[in-house]
């Protein structure tokens, strides 16, 4: 087991009508201008928004609002957010909704802390990040779990490229957490939900010459839970407990929790950043799409590890370690199929890829072919291209 240093700050308030709290929260971290961060779906059509205004006007606390949030955060929105929050005085941003949304928040909160500097230029690491103001959250939809994450991404839509940035500055000061916020979610938004909570834990699960037991049961335990949670949720996104035991496994999976003592290995993260960046397809939906290639390209390096994974998550015993192996991510492949997700580009709705479109991905997934990925097998841009090729058909 590695050295490792864990501390998530973010309070956690669950259950129903916790977001009735969020003014007295914001009062415990702020002074008394808040911005609120959302988009134009279902914190409008629900009522949460005027929920949370009620809120704020009964404290006598000022509130400004950023609406227009999309999936796969915008740079140029954070941007304008940033502007209007100095202007106007802001120390506190609150986020209502998803990953989109927290992400945004983010942003924003690190842009209004340091006017002088482009927001670009901190996300690339051009500058450095050392201050943030405090960020606050009524979680809508079990997904990316940036509620608790210490990580955040933007697109920038003028030059095509989709980033993260990891600093403990992206903790948020608390997260609200009413399972019953997410009823209204259409069937397709759970399905992503579901894989980017699985992706979060798998990412930080394979990874060689590592012995790490009490981690790998937290993993393997909440990737069971996911998976029969996720069905349930499917089914009717009106179960209380089945949205209950997704919303807080997806806090715990990106919280670091399941992969403590070990390196992270964020390879598919890449691969689905450059999809969504191209096409502006769900999150969830591209990292579905190509996770079983990118297993199926390098699950020889490692046949053990897969194989343990086929038990422990999938039940699957078999004496060949390789048959093993390959159960398990045929079975990881066939979960998502049955939720509604896509397991190859065409599935993803983007049709079958040129070549020449293949190899752009692999470019910007490997920063121009300067950085490997993945550690059970080092990929260059080359090695992407072929899982990409694989996903093509």
């Amino acid at each position: 087991m590695q050295n490792f240093t864990y501390c998530v700050p973010t309070e956690i308030l669950f259950g129903k009508d916790t977001e009735k709290e969020c003014a007295k929260e914001i009062r415990k971290h702020a002074d008394s201008r808040v911005m609120i961060v959302y988009g134009k779906g279902s914190v409008v059509r629900n009522g949460l928004l005027q929920r949370i205004k009620d809120a704020l006007k009964e404290e006598e606390l000022f509130f400004t609002e950023l609406s227009g949030v999309r999936p796969n955060p915008r740079l140029a929105l954070a941007e304008e957010g940033v502007k209007k929050g100095i202007a106007e005085g802001v120390d506190f941003i609150l986020a209502a909704g998803g990953g989109s949304a927290i992400d945004t928040a983010k942003a924003v909160a690190h842009g209004i802390a340091n006017p002088n500097v482009m927001l670009w230029d901190i996300w690339t690491k051009k500058v450095p990040l050392e201050k943030s103001l405090k960020v606050g959250v009524i979680l809508t939809i079990a997904a990316a779990g940036s509620e608790t994450s210490d990580s955040a991404v933007l697109t920038n839509e003028a030059i095509g490229k989709k980033m993260g940035l990891g600093t403990e500055l992206n903790r948020p000061a608390f997260a609200i957490m009413n399972p019953e916020l997410t009823y209204t979610l259409p069937k397709y938004q759970i399905g992503c939900g579901i894989v980017d909570i699985m992706m979060h834990t798998l990412e930080r699960y394979f990874i060689p010459d590592q012995s790490n037991r009490m981690t790998d049961e937290i993993a393997e335990g909440l990737l069971r839970t996911v998976i029969e949670s996720g069905k349930k949720a499917m089914e009717d996104s009106t179960d209380y407990d089945a949205m209950s035991e997704l919303m807080w496994c997806g806090s715990l999976s990106h919280s670091n929790l399941t992969g403590l003592g070990r390196a992270k290995d964020f390879s598919v993260h890449k691969l689905g950043h450059a999809l969504s960046a191209r096409f502006d397809c769900a999150h969830g939906a591209s990292l579905s799409a190509v996770w079983g290639s990118w297993a199926e390209y390098v699950y020889e390096k490692d046949k053990g590890r897969f194989a343990h994974y086929a038990k422990a998550v999938w039940g699957i015993v078999a004496e060949d370690e390789d048959k093993a192996a390959k159960a398990g991510i045929q079975a990881t492949i066939d979960y998502f199929r049955s939720i509604g997700m896509p397991t190859s580009l065409p599935e993803l709705g983007i049709g079958i890829q040129e070549e020449s479109v293949l190899e752009e991905l692999s470019q910007d997934a490997t920063m121009g072919d300067t950085v490997r990925l993945s550690l059970i097998r080092p990929l260059d841009a080359e090695d992407v291209c072929r899982i990409f090729r694989m996903a093509n058909r």
